[in-house]
């Protein structure tokens, strides 16, 4: 492998003189397989990659992350689909290996957001993941290794120009890291956090049933949170984040980001989402969008207009109280929080979307009022102790 290499271009395309290199010297663990990555690329591949390494080792169990602008739009290990789940994953026509499963979940999270993801795969691909990354829109992959005829396919991409990573699976990087901010380097030691049996120990709820589904989730969705840009929340559930709020200022503004898409991730199993009968014409990414706005409580009539003309039948749309019956069947929702929380109307929203397993930091001055609302809930509540801001 070389010590250096150059990319197509840095943050934006104006910033054209842009290379990735070990600043300690030596040969770079990454191999370009294909393809000529920008800067963003490599941001999001090596946050992706050790998110589901971590996911890996963790629970061993083969890991997908579907990445978007250096935070998952979508994280999972393999966890058998249900039939009604794969169809609305538009995966029921292909035959699932184990990591292809973990991608399927992984991009079904939030298919909207997914639309030219990066993915990042914990063991090397096999041709039923290879077939599921082939007809989706994706910006590149990272992963250990390619089956021989899993690389002839991907490299077929975007006219032979998808970029493929393979990285070496043992590489570890340094205990400290840096970046150069406005001129100025900034240093510190690496996150190597992990969660094990202690960083579930301290529940602080009533309820204290933590169950090994549920344990799973919860790792499933801190170890993904990890890798979101903070202010972060995470839901998961099945082994696959079901929503993430992302970089916001507020963490109750996280919560009904994370909670509300979770909702619209259980409404589109809905019979009558999974029943809606598209024109022949539309693709995957379309049908897509036209759910996402068959979802939403309000639409212009030029987006109804334009909605319309997807199908060969205009299904009915979900009244709020329709919505609001269907969401009363989502339980068992693990939610793991980057930080503590200050308030309890983080707590009053996620009962809402099913959740009732919260892992949060602790140490705010209304610990009582939070841990006293998850009580009112039964849901269970752990005060780790760790922070995880990531910037």
């Amino acid at each position: 492998m070389p010590s250096e290499s150059t990319m197509r271009y840095g943050c934006n395309p104006n910033q054209s003189t842009a290379r990735f290199y070990m600043r300690q010297g030596g040969q770079l663990p990454l191999e370009i397989l294909n393809g000529a990555p920008s800067y963003i690329n490599l941001m999001d591949a090596l946050n992706a990659w050790p998110l589901v390494r971590e996911l890996n080792r963790t629970l061993s169990l083969p890991a997908a992350a579907s990445f978007k602008h250096v935070s998952p739009a979508g994280a999972a290990v393999s966890v058998p689909l249900s039939e009604e789940l794969a169809a609305s994953y538009f995966v029921d026509d292909l035959e699932l290996s184990p990591l292809a499963t973990a991608y399927a979940r992984a991009r079904g999270a939030d298919r909207l957001a997914s639309f030219g993801d990066w993915v990042a795969l914990s063991d090397v691909v096999d041709v039923p993941t290879a077939r599921i990354i082939k007809r989706e829109v994706s910006d590149g992959v990272i992963a250990p290794g390619y089956e021989p005829e899993a690389l002839a396919l991907l490299k077929g991409k975007k006219g032979g120009a998808y970029p493929i990573f393979k990285i070496h699976p043992d590489y570890e990087p340094a205990a400290l890291e840096s970046r150069d901010v406005y001129g100025i380097t900034l240093e510190q030691t690496r996150n190597d956090f992990m969660p094990d049996s202690d960083f579930f120990s301290h529940v602080v709820s009533k309820r204290s049933d933590l169950s090994a589904e549920a344990k799973r989730d919860l790792t499933v969705a801190t170890i993904a949170v990890k890798y979101t840009q903070s202010n972060s929340v995470t839901l998961a559930l099945d082994g696959q984040v079901i929503g993430s709020g992302a970089g916001q200022q507020s963490r109750v503004h996280c919560v009904r980001l994370a909670c509300s898409k979770a909702d619209n991730w259980y409404l589109r199993q809905h019979p009558r989402v999974r029943d809606m009968q598209f024109q022949q014409r539309v693709r995957r990414a379309e049908r897509v969008n036209a759910i996402d706005i068959y979802l939403q409580e309000e639409a212009t009539p030029a987006e109804l207009t334009a909605w319309e003309a997807n199908f060969t039948q205009i299904p009915e749309r979900l009244s709020a109280e329709e919505q609001r019956s269907w969401l009363d069947g989502l339980q068992g929702v693990a939610l793991s929080s980057d930080a503590f929380f200050p308030f309890r109307d983080n707590i009053d929203r996620a009962s809402r979307s099913g959740v009732e397993y919260v892992v949060q930091a602790g140490g705010s001055v209304r610990d009582d009022a939070v841990i006293e609302a998850a009580d009112e809930y039964g849901m269970l509540m752990i005060n780790s102790g760790v922070r995880l801001f990531h910037h």
